[in-house]
């Protein structure tokens, strides 16, 4: 062991109330910063599976001058070959009064292949009532998301009417009830694509398509290739940019805040070195007059600091782990409107990645090695003569 370092740790020991202080406010900090890191990864992953999971990745649309995409089943051959897509559906919707009894709503109507809208919003799983296949076997039949389905007083095997100008009334039978604990809950109903023609009566034709692809992140770049076969194609990222926007503030406002909390827990460090270099100026002119140099009394203090720092920020990850482990899930109460804006997360996950922890006790060791630079070199600056000599 280098007489540096045993140094340090000899003048560690001596104040172990100044010690204690100095570890104890790291390890709070950090276990702020693992407890709401945890919580970060969690409701961005959260975000994610009842979000971007559930949307079309790449959504085609028609060319500027045309209404609809005719060619759609040559199109959909075209972008099934492209490398990295996993599924596409297409669909025709438009707008759709929906009336049963005295009731009456204005949604979305979607019509679907079935089998096919499934590997892309994945809406079997969320399906509390009925069956989301049957539209693919029975004729006139509608699928209703819950809220739109309370709106309208209506329970599985009700027909509801459906109207809207320049469209052919039609009379639906309701065969199954979603809930994603969006707004589609209360805005969206989905019929087949045949059914969809009728009612707007259209040929073969379809407003759009929607594209599943195995990495997320690549959308505009699949997006890109998909335009090269004379369609518009924008990826998610364009489509629904305030998932991303509310991971950036979320992520920025979250970075800023527990960093000033480790940084003033820093201070402390800082403030204890300063204590300690009061305290043991007359050793450290003993040092000096013994033929220590002057980067070795600077390396003793930095040495506290950083060995203040790793045991602060080591503690601080150990019991953030622990309370994140006992926490394990986060549900919201009821009533809380924030679950509905983003896909229904109805609760976050407390999740722990290992280089998170990794990364937090390195940041953490060099941040507190940096604060203990001043110090260090106040100590260091000493004229061991006077040093000797004060009291």
């Amino acid at each position: 062991m280098r007489y540096e370092l045993f140094i340090a740790l000899r003048q560690i020991r001596a104040r172990k109330f100044q010690t204690l202080l100095s570890v104890g406010a790291i390890a709070l900090a950090v276990m702020v910063l693992t407890i709401s890191q945890a919580f970060m990864v969690g409701f961005t992953d959260e975000l994610y599976d009842t979000t971007v999971d559930k949307l079309p990745h790449v959504s085609v649309s028609p060319t500027e001058d045309e209404e609809y995409i005719y060619l759609y089943r040559t199109l959909m051959e075209e972008i099934n070959s492209i490398e990295g897509v996993t599924a596409v559906s297409p669909f025709l919707t438009g707008k759709a009064s929906l009336n049963f009894k005295e009731n009456s709503r204005n949604v979305e109507l979607r019509g679907v292949i079935p089998s096919r809208e499934n590997e892309i919003s994945e809406i079997e799983s969320d399906m509390v009532e009925g069956d989301f296949r049957e539209l693919e076997f029975s004729r006139n039949t509608v699928v209703l998301g819950s809220k739109l389905a309370d709106r309208l007083e209506v329970k599985l095997g009700d027909f509801v009417d459906v109207s809207f100008p320049d469209a052919n009334p039609l009379s639906l039978r309701v065969v199954g009830i979603f809930h994603t604990g969006s707004p589609l809950d209360e805005s969206l109903a989905y019929c087949s694509l045949e059914t969809a023609r009728n009612f707007y009566d259209v040929s073969d034709v379809v407003s759009g398509i929607s594209v599943q692809i195995e990495d997320f992140n690549k959308d505009r770049e699949l997006a890109a290739k998909i335009e090269q076969t004379g369609y518009e194609a924008k990826g998610w990222t364009e489509t629904n940019p305030e998932i991303l926007r509310t991971l950036a503030i979320e992520g920025t406002s979250n970075s800023i805040t527990l960093g000033l909390i480790v940084i003033i827990a820093s201070f402390g460090v800082v403030s204890t070195l300063n204590l300690s270099v009061i305290g043991a100026t007359r050793q450290i002119g003993m040092l000096r007059a013994m033929g220590a140099s002057v980067s070795s009394i600077r390396m003793i203090f930095l040495l506290q600091s950083g060995i203040l720092g790793f045991l602060g920020a080591f503690f601080g990850t150990l019991i953030g782990i622990v309370i994140s482990l006992w926490i394990g899930e986060y549900e919201y109460p009821e009533g809380v409107e924030f679950a509905e804006q983003f896909g229904g997360i109805s609760s976050i996950p407390v999740v722990i990645r290992p280089e998170d922890i990794i990364l937090i006790i390195i940041a953490v060791f060099l941040l507190n090695l940096i604060a203990g630079i001043y110090p260090a070199q106040q100590a260091a600056k000493l004229d061991p003569v006077k040093a000797i000599s004060s009291r």
